[in-house]
């Protein structure tokens, strides 16, 4: 072997375990508009691709895309939720994607393997902990919200971008080659509700995300023709306790994430002290759900911010479950 040669293999080499050392380690789960905006600044950090993955409710007048196009942090790219999914055959829409579809979105949104991807919504958290989810569990770790999202980035005073959006340069992302088993299915769902928690150490404490009213059944869903109610066995635990809300200068509310302490009392007030204390020193598994797999995010990510690494989602959620098993109601 010439001496070039055995050099370009031992820089690759090289090259290949930073890579793999930069696509392991996770970043921050949380940013504020400060951080962000320094890790943008920085030339000689790691490439940051933001991006804005808000999502509306179905009855919603609100278009994502088109507040994408009129306001948003320089630089940010779109990411559709509804678009970047597996298709369902329920026709549920932002699943799961499978590998190669997430591979394909990320290298359409600029993003290579080694990029810390920053996302973030117009509510200030909703929508961009599913995103995160998304990323993390397809092996992403160098991923992180922006907590608060653009109302708190505009509320700092950082700029905002009205004009149209940059194209982001071409990259190559492999589709990944692991997952972990975050993702609980129908039939999980359905073993697991026979199940019960207090004779059961086996059992995963399913945490609806949903409002109360539509956990009773008291409430409609917003989804047409859909029953309210809930899974057996599950506990309601609104995604929004685990949240604040802040008016920002121009008087627009946004919310972020409370401190751990507040997370930890709010999960207690929903399953118990004694069963917080199993789920933290993950002794009890935990699974979140809500209407179809969004604001289970929030609790997934208010979860992680207590230490606790494996947690579930049922990605289906209340819709699926209804819509498959409405007699179990």
């Amino acid at each position: 072997m010439s001496f070039l040669r055995s050099a370009v293999l031992r820089a690759l080499s090289v090259s290949s375990r930073i890579e793999s050392r930069m696509i392991s380690s996770a970043a921050p789960l949380l940013l504020s508009p400060e951080q962000v905006h320094d890790l943008v600044d920085k030339p000689d950090s790691a490439p940051v691709s933001l991006v804005d993955s808000s999502w509306f409710m179905p009855n919603s007048p609100r278009n994502a895309k088109q507040e994408f196009l009129a306001k948003r942090i320089p630089g940010s790219q779109f990411l559709d939720l509804d678009e970047v999914a597996s298709p369902h055959e329920l026709g549920l829409k932002h699943m799961m994607p499978d590998k190669e579809t997430f591979a394909r979105a990320c290298e359409k949104l600029g993003i290579s393997p080694s990029t810390h991807v920053v996302l973030y919504d117009v509510h200030g958290v909703f929508s961009s902990p599913r995103a995160l989810f998304m990323f993390r569990t397809l092996g992403h770790k160098n991923s992180s919200i922006l907590d608060g999202g653009l109302p708190r980035w505009v509320d700092a005073g950082l700029p905002v971008e009205t004009t149209p959006p940059s194209q982001p340069k071409a990259t190559v992302y492999d589709a990944p080659k692991n997952e972990d088993n975050s993702i609980r299915s129908y039939e999980q769902v359905v073993a697991n509700s026979r199940l019960d928690p207090s004779t059961n150490a086996q059992a995963e404490l399913v945490l609806d995300a949903r409002p109360k009213g539509r956990y009773t059944g008291n409430d409609p869903e917003p989804r047409p023709g859909l029953s309210s109610g809930h899974i057996p066995n599950s506990y309601s635990l609104t995604f929004n306790l685990f949240l604040q809300k802040h008016k920002g200068k121009d008087g627009q509310e946004y919310s972020t994430f409370l401190p751990p302490h507040e997370i930890k009392k709010a999960l207690e007030k929903a399953v118990g002290p004694e069963e917080t204390v199993k789920i933290i020193r993950g002794e009890r598994p935990a699974t979140a759900s809500c209407g179809s797999g969004m604001t289970a995010g929030v609790l997934w990510l208010g979860l992680q911010l207590l230490g606790v690494k494996h947690v579930g989602l049922y990605d289906e959620s209340w819709t699926g479950y209804a819509m498959r098993s409405t007699s179990q109601i």
